[in-house]
């Protein structure tokens, strides 16, 4: 479905990515992981169109898409939902939805695919005309998460869903994410709770300093004593 090859990422003069070379099938939920600055979300912005790469190709559907503006290759069906939620806090539950239905086709059926994610997030429909300010951190990630859903997407881009919330709400933020895979949705999961990501995810790509520099199954990635060591503390 995805596939990024050999892509590399200047910032003026200094590299950030080093020949990243990711692919993502149908149906799978493949994790990036890596400390702060490795590189994940340029590569992200790079996918979305936000930045544009020096050299490689990005390939979205057979299409490739890196030389895209960004609302064309949301159109195609890539949704990206960003890391710390970045909500419209003075607009309403309902509002922020909406603001994630802004292609034609999306906001054609923005009624039906509403109700679809108030049944993904039931709590949303209860607090459908509640600012978004006054919700608490994990409803604000729901809010969030189906905002991205309101665009119809075929490849969601989820990044650090679990940032800055309860282990409870960690545990359903992930269950919720297994859900959107069942459903048929594509996802590309950027997460900093290694354990936790590699338990649901089916591969991953480990960057470091903008390399790839372990890639596989999550089982295997589970067992690698670079991966405990570094990102799991063992």
């Amino acid at each position: 479905m995805l596939e990024a090859k050999n892509i590399s990422v200047f910032y003026g003069r200094i590299q950030v990515l080093w020949d990243v070379s990711l692919k993502v099938d149908q149906g799978e939920i493949v994790a990036i992981i890596g400390a702060n600055g490795a590189g994940k979300s340029t590569l992200i912005n790079a996918i979305t169109g936000l930045l544009r790469i020096t050299s490689g190709e990005i390939i979205f559907l057979d299409k490739r898409i890196d030389r895209l503006p960004p609302h064309a290759i949301s159109e195609l069906g890539i949704s990206h939902i960003p890391e710390g939620r970045k909500l419209f806090t003075e607009m309403s539950v309902r509002e922020n939805l909406e603001m994630g239905a802004y292609s034609k086709n999306a906001w054609k059926n923005k009624q039906k695919t509403l109700e679809d994610v108030y049944k993904i997030f039931p709590s949303l429909k209860e607090r459908r005309n509640q600012l978004a300010r006054t919700l608490s951190g994990g409803e604000q990630q729901m809010v969030a998460m189906g905002r991205g859903l309101m665009s119809r997407p075929k490849l969601c881009i989820i990044d650090e869903p679990s940032n800055g919330l309860a282990p409870m709400v960690v545990m359903e933020v992930f269950r919720i994410i297994q859900r959107l895979r069942e459903s048929g949705i594509t996802i590309l999961l950027i997460e900093q709770n290694v354990k936790q990501t590699l338990e649901t995810a089916d591969r991953a790509y480990v960057l470091e300093n903008g390399r790839v520099v372990i890639e596989g199954p999550c089982a295997m990635c589970l067992e690698h004593e670079h991966i405990k060591k570094a990102y799991m503390g063992l």
